[in-house]
């Protein structure tokens, strides 16, 4: 029997709700319809290009179109650094799977250990990471042949420096962003590095572009640079220099040619050296430009700015008698010696037989300021004029607190420290009757125009006189080259340590020029710290100055001015005291 149920008992039931709460809530319903609808209407119409603007930056990028950086080119167009197309990988962790079987094939066209690799792929919350920048194009095909989820390519570019070694001072490298870092690339890289272009797009979460949203703006590349470098003359150099080093067991080595027409540097090179295209754990003296930025005492090189100045005053001639016996002279309690005493030399003789004595008489006939003016001329003292980074100055200090004994050994090259592109730079009064040129590392037809220190007829004298140094009987007959006439002096300097000079640890070091009566180069070279018994500057480096004048003069197809085989002698070399 069905039980009727009676819905007007119910307390809960037979109560009356108010009219204003039903209708209160239709309001509420119909306000909050209406402002969601108002904004819609904002995020639709009225508030359009801000969101706009916020999806953009969620979907679409700027993507940079990286320019071609400008090759370096040596004086005859050689290339000596270029770009080539090198792609990065790149991965999104979350996406990759770290157990793929091909995971070990990919970590070996890496170069790198498996457990590397999946290091980088740890983090899962990363939706970019750079696996390997810059690998070789055939590689990236391989690369992209295993098909592995989540890696990706970017295409960049890489560079390339086909002459190694020989010329990685000068040239330099760029780091994996190709900008410059070392040398002419460093020096250069503004002009080298073009701009870049730009393409927007829009991108899917895999970064895979799904639309052009803009034209694309494109990438301006970068000039070519035409140095002044020789590539010939600059192998040969740095090929002679390594030999001179190992040689001598020496710690290091530099040399530097100049062509005297135009201040143009035809070689510049160190060793040791390293490769640009090989990078890994470089150090401090592989990356060092010993050229610029390593300073020493220059010893008798600097004898024949003494003379030059003498002659200039008007102190002496060149057949001028000078008394060098007993081979000693004190100056303020201190005692200057030739390492060889001689009697009465001319000037000519004194500059040929490199004597300290004959060098201090002249100096001490001038004052200190007259001295310090000829040196700051020459520009001893003062930062070079060149691009690259890290070269020094040297040390020439004021005249106003030079003692007697400071000024006698700077006439012979202790007290101040050059740099061997200085010495070079500064020889080229006497290659250029009487006239300082500036020197140049970019390729130049224009003859340089240099500024006078010297009267021509007292620079060709003392030229004269450097000229007999490398003749029998003077300090520098290893440098007599095969069919070409030369001079120039040598210089043998301990090391400076601390406050003192170091025991048994020297540079040798000879800057000359050839052919004598019109030279057409500059050649300078230090040997740094030779430890198999030979030290002196005659020995060690007039050698390599040598060898390296034959051969440049022959590439610059410069004819020979002898006819006979050059005089040289065997017995050591005459120096200067230390």
């Amino acid at each position: 029997m069905s039980r009727s149920i009676n819905y007007a008992s119910s307390p809960l039931l037979a109560s009356k709700t108010p009219v204003w709460r039903s209708k209160f809530i239709v309001a509420g319903l119909a306000l909050a319809f209406a402002g969601l609808a108002g904004r819609a209407a904002y995020v639709q119409v009225i508030g359009n290009d801000f969101f706009k603007r916020q999806g953009e930056v969620r979907f679409a990028r700027n993507l940079e179109l990286p320019a071609n950086r400008g090759r370096v080119l040596d004086r005859n167009g050689l290339i000596l650094a270029s770009s080539v197309v090198a792609q990065s990988i790149w991965a999104i962790p979350e996406d990759v799977e770290k157990n793929h079987p091909k995971m070990r094939e990919l970590a070996k066209l890496l170069d790198m250990p498996l457990a590397e690799l999946r290091k980088r792929l740890a983090d899962n919350d990363k939706t970019f990471v750079w696996v390997k920048r810059q690998v070789d194009e055939p590689i990236a095909q391989k690369i992209a042949a295993l098909d592995i989820k989540g890696i990706y390519q970017r295409r960049e570019y890489k560079r390339r420096y086909p002459e190694g070694e020989a010329t990685a001072h000068v040239v330099g490298f760029t780091n994996v962003e190709d900008r410059g870092q070392e040398g002419v690339e460093l020096a250069f890289n503004q002009e080298l590095a073009g701009k870049a272009g730009s393409r927007r797009v829009i991108k899917d979460r895999l970064g895979r572009v799904v639309e052009d949203v803009q034209d694309v703006v494109p990438p301006v590349d970068g000039p070519d640079l035409a140095l002044s470098i020789d590539s010939k003359v600059q192998y040969f150099a740095w090929q002679k220099l390594r030999q001179a080093v190992l040689q001598h067991k020496a710690k290091a080595g530099s040399v530097i040619v100049i062509d005297t027409t135009t201040g143009e540097v035809l070689a510049l090179a160190n060793y040791p050296s390293y490769d640009p295209n090989q990078r890994r754990n470089l150090s401090g003296e592989q990356l060092r430009n010993r050229v610029l930025t390593d300073t020493f005492e220059p010893g008798s090189t600097m004898k024949p700015f003494i003379a030059a100045l003498a002659l200039d005053k008007g102190l002496v001639k060149p057949t001028t008698l000078i008394q060098t016996a007993p081979g000693r002279i004190t100056i303020g309690g201190s005692t200057i010696r030739d390492t060889h005493p001689k009697d009465v030399l001319t000037v000519a003789e004194v500059i040929q037989k490199s004597s300290n004595v004959g060098t201090v008489k002249m100096a001490m006939q001038m004052s200190p300021r007259e001295m310090w003016e000829m040196y700051a001329q020459v520009g001893f003292g003062q930062k070079p004029q060149v691009p690259f980074p890290g070269a020094v100055a040297g040390r020439l200090r004021p005249y106003k607190t030079w003692r007697p004994i400071e000024q006698a050994t700077m006439s012979y090259g202790y007290g101040l420290s050059v740099s061997i592109y200085q010495l070079a730079q500064a020889y080229t009064i006497f290659a250029r009757d009487g006239e300082l040129i500036p020197l140049t590392l970019l390729k130049s037809d224009t003859p340089a125009q240099g500024v006078r220190v010297f009267s021509e007829r007292n620079a060709r004298a003392v030229r004269d006189m450097l000229a007999m140094a490398a003749q029998p009987g003077g300090s520098a007959t290893r440098a007599q080259t095969m069919g070409y006439s030369v001079g120039g002096k040598t210089g043998t300097a301990r090391k400076q340590e601390g406050n003192g000079y170091a025991e048994g640890k020297y540079r040798g070091f000879f800057v000359g020029m050839a052919p004598i009566e019109q030279p057409r180069i500059i050649v300078a070279v230090m040997i740094d710290e030779p430890t198999d018994g030979k030290f002196y500057g005659g020995v060690v480096a007039a050698p390599v100055f040598s060898e390296t004048v034959q051969e440049t003069l022959r590439i610059l197809g410069v004819q020979p001015d002898m006819n006979v085989k050059p005089q040289i002698v065997t017995t050591e070399p005459v120096e200067e005291a230390f």
